[in-house]
């Protein structure tokens, strides 16, 4: 279950997974925490296992039924136990979603790729570096006419 951080008390293990999504320091993960907190279309999640913030994921409403991974990270000892996948399946059932879509780097278009999003180069955007669209369309469950 995902939990909404924006009261959380461990502010630090915010910024810290931040910062680990972000490839920046303390100061701009603070920064973007900030963001998310006084912003209207943005909502910053946490996972918990055992009581412990395991994992965040950043999001923003784009309109209509899309929304946007902004930042997904997973402590590094909670990797590869399908805490990432959780999350984003945990979004995608949320009512209304019919698309998530995400923006990253060739390190993690792999992750993307196995959580069942198609990607997409959209080549070398800044210099020196490729990036990727990522695009999942969540498929609901028919409903029925009795």
């Amino acid at each position: 279950m995902l939990i909404c951080l924006r009261d959380y008390w461990n502010q630090d293990a915010v910024k810290e997974l931040l910062a680990l999504c972000m490839a920046a320091g303390g100061e701009a993960a603070e920064q973007e925490m900030n963001r998310y907190f006084t912003g209207d279309s943005r909502e910053l999640f946490g996972c918990f296992v055992n009581g412990e913030l395991s994992g965040i994921i950043g999001l923003r409403l784009e309109g209509g039924h899309t929304v946007e991974i902004r930042h997904i990270a997973v402590k590094p000892g909670w990797q590869g136990k399908g805490i990432g996948r959780g999350m984003i399946a945990e979004v995608s059932r949320a009512d209304g979603v019919e698309k998530l879509t995400a923006e990253t780097d060739h390190e993690a278009a792999g992750f993307y790729r196995n959580a069942g999003f198609a990607v997409t180069s959209l080549g070398e955007k800044y210099p020196g570096v490729e990036r990727f669209a990522c695009v999942f369309s969540v498929k609901k469950p028919a409903q029925s006419r009795m």
